[in-house]
């Protein structure tokens, strides 16, 4: 089975590459490659609608020649009751050519000035954290651990959040039969 992630980047790659390992039957003998879904280096999804659709996008793209493919994606969602309005979540999108699976990660605050920076397009989250002087690396999106791993202290990481990202989106794909049935309300994309 081919399976293609929509990025080259070895830390969402390995992600999907563990999940599925968990997944023998649903997904034997997997081919997993990651190719380039021509979404811009840097920029920020500031609504969980931008963060859904960034995932299908990238997974759209590069569906090409394979039984399924992946899109991940981070991005800020509204959050009552934050400091800053807003949390970090990751969304997975699997699509086989007719249907979209999705998932979320659990999610977390960044610290104020990062958001303001985001929110206002001055800067994504990496070049939020350098520009304030919390980090002295370009992309912490593809570093071990990523922004969370930084602000958890290793406790909690980006592959992490990607992989519950990945197993929640599987769970239609493994369950057909609770969401396969005469009346589902949920649509084809």
């Amino acid at each position: 089975m081919k399976i293609i992630v929509g990025s080259k980047n070895e830390l969402k790659i390995n992600a999907v590459k563990e999940v599925l390992t968990l997944y023998p039957d649903l997904f034997p003998d997997t081919d997993i490659l990651g190719v380039d879904s021509g979404v811009d280096l840097y920029g920020h999804p500031i609504t969980l609608e931008e963060t859904v659709e960034g995932a299908i996008d990238r997974a759209k793209k590069v569906l090409g020649d394979c039984d399924y493919s992946f899109g991940l994606e981070g991005g800020l969602l509204k959050v009552p009751l934050t400091k800053s309005g807003y949390m970090e979540i990751s969304v997975c999108a699997v699509y086989n050519g007719s249907d979209i699976s999705l998932g979320l990660s659990p999610a977390f605050e960044w610290p104020e000035d990062v958001t303001k920076m985001i929110l206002s397009g001055k800067a994504d989250g990496s070049q939020a954290f350098k520009r304030l002087g919390l980090t002295k690396e370009d992309k912490l999106g593809a570093i071990k651990g990523g922004i969370a791993g930084i602000l958890t202290k290793g406790r909690l990481t980006r592959e992490e959040l990607i992989k519950t990202s990945v197993i929640a989106a599987l769970i239609r794909l493994e369950n057909p039969e609770y969401y396969n049935r005469e009346g589902d309300s949920s649509h084809n994309i």
